[in-house]
């Protein structure tokens, strides 16, 4: 087999080993693998029991409707069990089968690809939109194809998971609501053609701890399943079938890697302390509830963000305020009195509750998203609200508003969370009365005006990925444009200035809680600008943490200021070098 080497850009550091799982860009649950031609009369037999399982369900739940259920109900029912005896899915994806010798999930998954771009070229939106109808037709068939998965399949994912043969996904994109899945998954890393550093998927990526490389460009074609892989996500480097040499020197540098972070281990409990005398708070962001269990491991001493959006996500229905306050309450009583700062719905850009109803938008990031879309469905916004503040008398939450662009929709916000407060009121319902409001920076107009929202609030928390990416027009998702995005570009570190100034100025706390909070290339020059807190995915605490532990936050100041009256990124590279390469070092 042939070696060869693709170059991307790194996400989450580390270096895995292990064979490609190859996932379709549309379902992640299908994975492509060949078949020898003596199995495929077995194979078109399972597909055909699978078309006939959904049948049966079907039919089922068609004869349990009440005599009341409505009419386009069973309507539904009718129109997916005529696709289903259509032989555009019953009997084509066999002959795909056949000459392709693949499994029967990929062969109804290549199917339902031509059928849906059929469907796209439809001109009258009602027909085009029965798209939905295929997808949720084959989704059916697939779950009864994976639950009964072939033997051959079944002998190849086990034998991946024995002694360092783990599985490494590959695939053309992953969306945020599919990477939300990864935490239930055993993958050693994960690998795609497209996708930028501080992409929702990138974020998430870390959150797990695990290599990743995105902008790959042509993995998920070059890359077949099963194949030996080493993806060094530091370097961003990805080696298919690596020679005996190759391997030996990269299960060394795993090794030396797996050790370094061991170490960092000995300074879990120790306190976040300059070496002279400066607290800087570490703080950890999460996705789920079930995030507080990584938190705790990491020694983190509160919760910076909460992004709940991911609760809204994967499923078709809004959750309802009693499953939100259940979901808020676990992580305010496992955080043992500890703040917990939870950012309201922020859907919108590459993040969607339910794909099926997307409404498309030609620039995304600039529409309807975050608070903007919460003034604009303010009864969601209503029941959030009110669950935060029922939660809010288990623990020390806090009510974070993102994406705010100027006074009026704070005030909104305001007005709003007030009416929350008297609802609750009529019905005797326990809240925190003084739960503090405080609210995102990351647009550029909030961070020039910075002062007059830190009046208003009870903390800022400057959201770095997207200020970044609206200060230097820059799609923070697209990876032909990734080169240009740079977190020490002058004016970025002169909005984070301006921020930081006015929360000192009004005596308002000012925190970071974008990816900058994170790199620690980047923490001595937060500390030394004047940040005195840090959130982060918990995984990066201690590698933050023992920076902050060899700096002196008085020469820091020193030094960062330096950095700030540069206007020429080329100038301030060095210079940060510099100020990482010792503690105790001086610019010149």
């Amino acid at each position: 087999m042939t070696s060869f080497c693709l170059h991307g850009v790194g996400v989450s550091s580390g270096i895995a080993i292990g064979h490609a799982h190859l996932v379709s860009n549309a379902l992640l649950e299908v994975v492509h693998y060949p078949l020898p031609a003596h199995l495929i009369d077995a194979e078109i037999s399972r597909f055909s029991d699978a078309i006939a399982t959904v049948k049966q369900d079907l039919l089922k739940i068609n004869s349990s409707l009440r005599k009341n259920a409505p009419a386009e109900l069973a309507a539904f029912i009718g129109t997916h069990l005529m696709m289903l005896e259509d032989k555009s899915l019953a009997e084509i994806p066999k002959d795909i089968i056949r000459n392709e010798l693949c499994n029967a999930e990929w062969a109804i998954k290549l199917q339902m690809d031509d059928i849906v771009d059929q469907f796209e070229q439809i001109e009258d939106d009602y027909l085009r939109e029965r798209k939905q109808d295929v997808i949720q037709v084959v989704e059916r068939v697939i779950k009864v194809l994976l639950g009964h998965p072939s033997q051959l399949s079944t002998e190849r994912q086990t034998s991946a998971l024995n002694e360092e043969r783990k599985l490494i996904l590959v695939a053309h994109d992953i969306s945020p609501a599919d990477a939300i899945q990864f935490k239930h998954h055993e993958f050693a890393a994960f690998i795609t053609d497209v996708g930028g550093i501080t992409s929702h998927t990138a974020i998430l990526a870390r959150s797990l701890n695990i290599p990743s490389i995105v902008a790959l460009q042509k993995a998920r074609d070059l890359i077949r399943d099963g194949e030996l892989i080493i993806v060094d996500g530091s370097q961003g480097v990805v080696i298919v079938n690596p020679d005996i040499s190759i391997l030996t020197e990269y299960k060394l540098r795993q090794e030396q890697w797996e050790l370094e972070q061991q170490k960092l281990q000995r300074i879990k409990t120790t306190k976040a302390v300059t070496l002279d005398g400066v607290a800087v708070a570490l703080f950890a962001n999460i996705e789920v509830p079930e995030d507080v269990v990584a938190v705790s491991a990491s020694g983190a001493t509160g919760i910076g963000l909460y992004r709940t959006e991911f609760l809204f996500m994967n499923r078709r229905e809004m959750p309802d305020e009693e499953e939100q306050f259940q979901a808020y309450k676990t992580v305010a009583v496992a955080m043992k009195g500890l703040p917990v700062i939870i950012r309201t719905l922020d859907l919108g850009a590459d993040k969607q509750m339910n794909p099926d109803t997307v409404v498309t938008c030609a620039n995304p990031a600039l529409g309807l998203r975050a608070i903007r879309y919460c003034l604009s469905e303010p009864q969601i916004f209503h029941t959030q609200l009110r669950a935060l503040l029922r939660a809010s008398q288990f623990g020390q939450i806090k009510i974070l508003i993102p994406m705010l662009s100027n006074l009026a929709e704070l005030r909104q916000c305001k007005l709003l969370l007030e009416r929350a407060k008297i609802s609750l009121r009529k019905q005797n319902m326990a809240f925190n009365e003084n739960t503090p409001l405080g609210g995102m920076i990351e647009i550029p107009a909030a961070a020039i005006n910075a002062e007059a929202f830190a009046k208003e609030l009870d903390f800022l928390s400057i959201g770095t990925n997207d200020l970044i990416q609206y200060t230097l027009a820059i799609d923070r998702t697209d990876d032909a444009v990734a080169h240009l995005y740079n977190p020490i570009h002058p004016s970025v570190l002169k909005l984070i200035t301006m921020t930081i100034k006015a929360g000192e100025k009004l005596g308002k706390s000012v925190s970071v809680c974008g990816e900058m909070a994170g790199d620690i290339k980047l923490t001595k020059l937060l500390v030394g600008m004047g940040l005195r807190q840090l959130s982060m995915h918990p995984s990066h605490i201690l590698g933050v943490k023992q920076q902050i532990l060899r700096s002196q936050a008085s020469q820091l100041k020193d030094q960062a200021r330096k950095i700030l009256t540069q206007t020429d990124i080329e100038k301030i590279e060095p210079l940060l070098a510099k100020l990482n390469s010792s503690p105790h070092l001086k610019l010149k």
